[in-house]
């Protein structure tokens, strides 16, 4: 009997346990502020800030979103997030992407403070994750909650073999470094690898981040495999489907997240859960 992997019930569990880290903080007359910034008019962006916004405030944390027009300099968006850095009610900084033409995305992502890049994708924190270093440091929220979606199956990772679909920084490559950092044998595959189905048919766990709709088809699959679809993709008739072609690949995988309600709702709840990361490192290290 395969098992899907209920995404909305695991963040929901994951937002009980932050709603119940922040009334802590709170005691001590600390709380969480979360700074997102979004730069133009993309419907998309607005909904996920928006989605963020209204996490944030149900769970006690203090959500500032400044909306910037499409038309800023770089050097007023790097002195947003300077202003951000500086202030010491805000522990997470995030700047909404993707940036309208014109801006440097990475210099952005580079000016924000290590210690408050709550997606963590500052080269800093990218560099930490890679090397596998102790310590506190934030890192990708979507590869992390995906983390903590396979912690909550009863088996063990240590020496298996999982393939990373896509190659992206804010999936693929950190996802990779997780996995083998938790002792698997790890494959990355892109659009220029050769042979795919003959690849991801040898993994354990499959990891599959691309944007391509059905990508992975159920013979692609190794029977009994933990299956990971990142995907948010629309199909022909505009309804919400994956990378993986759910209704093949579930009669042959041994686990399997939907989509809608797998990895979605856990990236958000993974953002809260590290805001509070954040704050309370902090807090330990007298910073604020």
């Amino acid at each position: 009997m395969t098992t899907i992997i209920d995404g909305k019930q695991l963040a929901k569990d994951l937002n009980t346990q932050t709603k119940d880290r922040v009334a802590t903080l709170a005691q001590r007359g600390v709380v969480p502020g979360l700074a997102v910034i979004i730069v133009g008019d993309d419907p998309a962006s607005a909904i996920y800030v928006r989605n963020k916004h209204k996490k944030a405030g149900q769970l006690g944390i203090n959500s500032v979103v400044r909306q910037l027009p499409a038309t800023i300099s770089q050097a007023e968006l790097l002195q947003v997030v300077n202003d951000y850095n500086a202030d010491p009610q805000i522990h997470g900084i995030l700047v909404q992407s993707p940036l309208p033409e014109g801006l440097d995305e990475q210099a952005v992502v580079a000016q924000i403070d290590p210690a408050k890049d709550v997606d963590g994708f500052h080269p800093l924190n990218v560099g930490r994750l890679f090397a596998n270093l102790p310590g506190h440091h934030p890192v990708s929220c979507t590869p992390r909650g995906i983390m903590t979606m396979l912690a909550s199956l009863p088996v063990h990772l240590r020496g298996k073999h999982a393939v990373v679909v896509g190659r992206s920084m804010i999936v693929g490559r950190p996802m990779a470094s997780m996995l083998l950092n938790a002792d698997m044998t790890v494959s990355i595959a892109h659009i220029y690898t050769k042979n795919l189905s003959e690849l991801t048919r040898t993994a354990d766990v499959l990891v599959v981040a691309t944007g391509v709709t059905h990508l992975i088809k159920e013979t692609d699959v190794k029977p009994g495999a933990i299956v990971i679809d990142v995907g948010m993709d629309r199909d022909e008739n505009g309804k919400l489907t994956g990378d993986v072609d759910f209704d093949g690949v579930v009669k042959r995988a041994g686990a399997i997240t939907p989509v809608p309600g797998g990895v979605g709702p856990m990236t958000i709840a993974t953002l809260m859960q590290q805001t509070v990361d954040l704050c309370e490192w902090s807090e330990e290290l007298g910073t604020n």
